[in-house]
């Protein structure tokens, strides 16, 4: 009885370390994000909490989900405008990552993110729908607490609902490549010199798209070039820092976003992240199965031959086949002549016991049942 009481109370001070923990990750995203906010302090194009508390979930269960509802408290306290509509934010930010995580889990979705299958549960069930729960809920509240004016609901939920979004898709994956992460064993040096080279290179493109050279499509090669050689764990990060490049090019309105309303920016800035995502996330899944593929048929091609070194010790033949399912291609089938067996009956001889066997059972007919004697008219 002590062992399994100090048991669960082991398990009980371990769920809440990880409960107090993602409240606080949530609650210091929180404030990063809010550095870029653009409706009342507290729209911003991308919300990393919404990632954060989706990870969290599909890595350590729905046990944790004190922690989302703790740390969505302590981001918004400062800035509800009543403690009703305080109350109703913190529902919807909790709300949003339990159906995100609900549908991923219902659609089969696997932490490796390295199926095409994965890729697009996470864009479309746990991005695009789940999210909607808390955009709604926010700019409702807003407009019925006289926070907002009517003719800004639209744009406030728009800018919510892609900020969300935009956290599942950039954030999420990088913590599920970070909970899996090893140092490589075997890697050669060109590859951590191309390593470095992909780390310089993206460093340079956030130079040329925070400047007001309007030049933001130079990140996607960048993330091709991530998919196709590391993957998931090379496309992930780039595509984090595509969008935060992209993030602070529209903050301080250069390049693209120069001279335009933050409504226009803000759907010119949202295509650009999501694009930026899809590519990432598509191409990664698209090659990793394409390598699983490669390595199922090596494989498959690995047993063929152990199978065919087998047969070749012990003898024994392949057997031919049957008629109509085209030409014998494998080694010459023994003959009569070859095997010394005695001529068909067919010759003139008289049959092997074998031979006798198969002609007995070939011609036999079962003889007709007796007629009965019919009575004299």
């Amino acid at each position: 009885m002590t062992v399994a009481r100090r048991g669960g109370l082991r398990r009980g001070g371990v769920a809440a370390l990880e409960i107090c923990a993602v409240a606080a990750l949530y609650y210091g995203s929180a404030e990063l994000g809010l550095l870029q906010q653009l409706v009342r302090s507290q729209v911003t194009p991308l919300w990393p909490p919404t990632g954060i508390a989706v990870a969290a979930l599909l890595l350590r269960g729905p046990r944790i989900w004190p922690g989302i509802t703790l740390g969505a408290l302590l981001a918004n306290l400062p800035l509800g405008p009543s403690y009703a509509a305080l109350f109703l934010i913190v529902v919807g930010n909790t709300l949003a990552p339990l159906c995100s995580y609900v549908l991923l889990r219902s659609a089969g979705f696997r932490l490796e993110l390295d199926r095409l299958h994965d890729a697009l549960a996470l864009i479309f069930l746990g991005a695009f729908t789940g999210t909607l729960v808390s955009a709604t809920a926010g700019s409702g509240t807003l407009v019925l607490t006289n926070a907002l004016s009517t003719d800004r609901f639209w744009t406030t939920w728009w800018v919510w609902w892609t900020g969300d979004a935009m956290g599942v898709l950039v954030v999420t994956p990088v913590l599920l490549v970070l909970c899996r992460a090893h140092l490589p064993r075997q890697m050669t040096p060109s590859r951590w010199a191309e390593v470095l080279l992909l780390l310089a290179a993206t460093a340079c493109v956030g130079l040329i798209d925070t400047s007001s050279t309007p030049l933001l499509f130079l990140g996607f090669p960048l993330l091709i070039w991530a998919a196709f050689r590391f993957r998931l764990a090379g496309a992930a990060p780039v595509a984090l820092a595509v969008s935060i490049f992209a993030i602070i090019a529209a903050n301080h309105g250069s390049g693209p976003f120069a001279r335009h309303g933050m409504l226009t920016d803000m759907v010119a800035l949202q295509a650009y992240n999501a694009s930026s995502a899809l590519t990432a996330l598509l191409v990664a899944a698209a090659v990793s199965e394409r390598d699983r593929s490669q390595k199922e048929i090596a494989r498959a091609c690995g047993h063929l031959a152990e199978l065919v070194s087998r047969l070749s010790l012990t003898g024994t033949q392949p057997i031919p086949p049957t008629s109509g399912s085209g030409p014998w291609r494998g080694p010459p089938l023994a003959t009569d002549a070859d095997s010394g067996s005695r001529p068909r009956p067919d010759s003139g001889s008289a049959p092997g016991p074998g031979e006798a066997r198969h002609h007995s059972r070939s011609t036999y007919r079962p003889a007709p049942p007796p007629r009965r004697p019919t009575k004299p008219g």
